[in-house]
């Protein structure tokens, strides 16, 4: 049974001497800590016998220790050897003095900034490749043994990540549309070419703006939600559920979400290009006064399809890369929620900037290409 920790105090021949009872434990201890402090405050020749004492952990001793102050020496305290010892450990841990955190500042922390974001750098690259033949085994092993595809997942993934963003893709592609439209017919009416607004607005969203845009649009809506899904399984102890059980993370959370977004990033990209040119033809109609079968019998006379597959020929890297990233930063996710914040705010800027890298390098390769 606990009893709370209770002391006696006895004087004689000019010492006092403190009898110290019951459980001092930050539990038992109570107020007794508070009292002992204030009853030997007077006191100069102190002993105390601890033979009384049920159980003491680090708060007690700390009472203790803090009552007894300086005038309290090692040799004039009767305990087990188990209390001696934990005395003498709290008695070292209050003597050591905090060292002071000196922050380095001027030119010395520029330094070291630039030199820890090298070293993040570097051991992001590596964490990538780590990631990537991971993810390379998982598929290998899909390859070989189809039966290892979770066909329902990926179904599932198809239209949450996939077809529930046709609406928002659409919508902007349209407004991007009709904005290149307004603009080109109002530069090229100064110099009497707003016919040219057709081939303006065809090449732009056929080529660029339908796969920047739903590859930008994705970045926002399922790399993050890719990284918080799997983050929060990983703060769970989900994952490592999972691996205990024989279940590989990569082919059940990693592989479905890849999949998913190859399968629907094209369908979303023709509907980019549908959607852009509607609100081109619509301006272009409204300001200019082309009527919509002069639109698209200049779309496909002058414009042609080879603009349309440019565009289409990058969506399955940008698939890639998204998912990648996605679910990468959702595996680097630690045991608390501001790690899981950050990494989910990685997998968006990270994506969104290898969309813009990747599509400044198939510029440069089809402009080589003199496509």
């Amino acid at each position: 049974m606990a009893l709370p920790a209770d002391f006696t105090l006895t004087d004689q021949d000019g010492r006092t001497t403190a009898v110290l009872t019951g459980d001092w434990t930050a539990r038992g201890l109570l107020d007794a800590g508070l009292r002992l402090d204030s009853a030997l405050s007077s006191k100069h020749a102190l002993e105390m016998d601890l033979t009384g004492v049920n159980r003491c952990d680090t708060a007690g001793a700390y009472a203790i220790l803090r009552a007894g102050g300086e005038n309290l020496e090692p040799e004039n305290v009767q305990a087990r050897r188990e209390v001696l010892r934990l005395l003498e450990l709290v008695r070292a841990a209050i003597q050591v003095e905090p060292e002071p955190t000196v922050r380095p500042g001027g030119f010395h922390a520029l330094l070291e900034r630039i030199g820890r974001g090298v070293f993040g750098l570097f051991q992001d690259g590596y964490g990538t490749m780590i990631f990537l033949g991971h993810l390379l085994v998982a598929l290998a092993r899909s390859v070989v043994d189809p039966r290892r595809i979770r066909w329902a997942p990926i179904v599932a993934l198809c239209e949450r990540a996939g077809l529930d963003a046709m609406p928002i893709v659409a919508v902007t592609t349209f407004f991007i549309g009709a904005v290149v439209a307004l603009l080109g017919a109002n530069m090229l009416t100064d110099f009497g070419a707003q016919v040219y607004s057709v081939e303006l607005i065809g090449i732009s969203v056929m080529r660029e703006f339908n796969i920047l845009i739903t590859a930008i649009l994705l970045a926002g809506r399922s790399a993050s939600s890719f990284a918080a899904e799997i983050g929060s399984m990983k703060m769970n102890q989900e994952i490592d559920a999972m691996q205990v059980m024989g279940v590989d993370p990569y082919e059940a959370l990693v592989l479905p979400r890849f999949a998913a977004l190859l399968f629907t990033i094209p369908l979303l990209v023709f509907v980019a290009t549908i959607a852009g040119l509607a609100g081109g033809m619509l301006v272009v109609w409204a300001v200019l006064d082309l009527s919509p079968t002069f639109f698209l019998q200049r779309i496909i006379d002058f414009v042609g399809a080879t603009h349309f597959w440019i565009g289409m020929s990058k969506a399955p890297v940008m698939a890639a890369v998204i998912a990648a990233i996605g679910c990468r930063q959702g595996m680097e996710v630690g045991n608390d929620v501001e790690s899981l914040g950050r990494r989910v705010t990685a997998a968006v800027v990270h994506a969104i900037f290898a969309i813009i890298l990747i599509d400044a390098v198939f510029a440069l390769i089809y402009m080589e290409l003199d496509i």
